[in-house]
């Protein structure tokens, strides 16, 4: 728009096409009904039973988990992350002045004793999590894990949120905590910014009943109706079949750069702490005595971007561990600029 509430020139021929309502109205406050059906379905084939009234759509996953927060959360709530965990949850934690506590993360899941112990010390509200190609280490949550974890959450009134954003990356579904636990303490997350474009800004958050009408209040008051647009794209590329033809290939790439990355990375003596099933994140160990955050700074001096472990971790315990995105790992420049801050003294 421009001064004087007219579209702008680049918008009037979007303005004039036979069904403007896309690029002229709010959207409606569930979202896109056509959407959200299709949503329904996919949810179904993994297991999980959401209808489409119990599914919200949002601007993108993170502002999801911003307004399950703004619902949940006081200032000072304790709220459970993995350690490691994805950086910008610490972030949008901070903002909302919670107290952020750090659950070891293993090869199978978060650590369940740990997880009970946190439970107990601190009384959180809420526990944020990936359950599948979690960020940043590339793990699935095993089954014995996850029932683990739904039993402790259910004895401690514990709300999770399933950060399901990379589940389109996996060759095959794994377990989802919405799926055994029926969307009954467990809020599904989901988005598809990463797997169709980032400038497709559409997600969603899948809860039972009768959270809905808050969260649409909350999703109301901080942007009303919402961005119909993006809404509108993802539907068709869902519809057509390309969205699938897409995610093939994207998978098959993904699998080629994970294996090329962790071939490159053997010789530098970094190796993996799990290999991945699939997604775009290698979560690798450094020979000892490595420091990853002042082998990131030298790398930076070339104008190298690298993510060491502790940005990913609440206790600061992953100084020897790198999270590679093998997206980004086809450049030869990362390794020998990454070989050479090793080796400098």
């Amino acid at each position: 728009m421009v001064a004087g509430g007219q579209p702008a020139p680049g918008v009037r021929g979007f303005a004039r096409a036979e069904d403007a309502a896309p690029f002229t109205e709010y959207g409606t406050p569930l979202g896109l009904p056509d959407l959200r059906v299709l949503l329904a379905r996919r949810m179904a084939d993994q297991g999980i039973e959401a209808p489409p009234d119990q599914i919200l759509l949002t601007e993108s996953g993170t502002q999801a988990i911003d307004l399950l927060c703004r619902f949940l959360l006081e200032p000072g709530d304790a709220v459970l992350v993995d350690d490691p965990c994805y950086f910008n949850f610490h972030a949008l934690l901070k903002a909302h002045r919670a107290q952020v506590i750090g659950v070891p993360y293993t090869p199978n899941g978060s650590d369940v004793e740990a997880f009970a112990e946190a439970l107990t010390a601190h009384r959180p509200r809420l526990y944020i999590t990936n359950s599948a190609l979690h960020n940043p280490t590339g793990t699935t949550l095993s089954p014995l894990v996850a029932h683990r974890l739904l039993k402790l959450a259910e004895a401690a009134n514990l709300t999770i949120a399933e950060d399901d954003i990379f589940a389109d990356f996996e060759p095959d579904p794994a377990p989802r905590l919405a799926a055994f636990d029926g969307l009954n303490r467990v809020v599904r997350i989901g988005s598809f910014s990463k797997s169709l474009s980032a400038s497709a800004r559409c997600g969603y958050i899948a809860a039972k009943p009768e959270w809905i009408e808050a969260l649409i209040d909350l999703k109301i008051a901080t942007s009303f109706g919402g961005g119909r647009i993006g809404a509108e794209l993802v539907l068709s590329v869902l519809k057509d079949g390309s969205y699938r033809k897409h995610m093939e290939s994207v998978r098959t790439r993904l699998a080629r750069a994970m294996a090329l990355t962790i071939k490159r990375l053997k010789p530098l003596g970094i190796s993996p702490w799990v290999e991945p099933r699939g997604g775009m994140f290698l979560w690798a160990q450094l020979p000892e005595g490595l420091d990853a955050a002042e082998i990131s700074q030298k790398a930076l001096a070339e104008r190298v971007i690298l993510a060491p472990g502790n940005v990913f971790s609440a206790a600061q315990s992953a100084a020897g561990f790198m999270r590679f995105n093998v997206a980004q790992c086809t450049d030869e420049r990362v390794f020998s600029t990454l070989a050479r801050a090793m080796s400098r003294p």
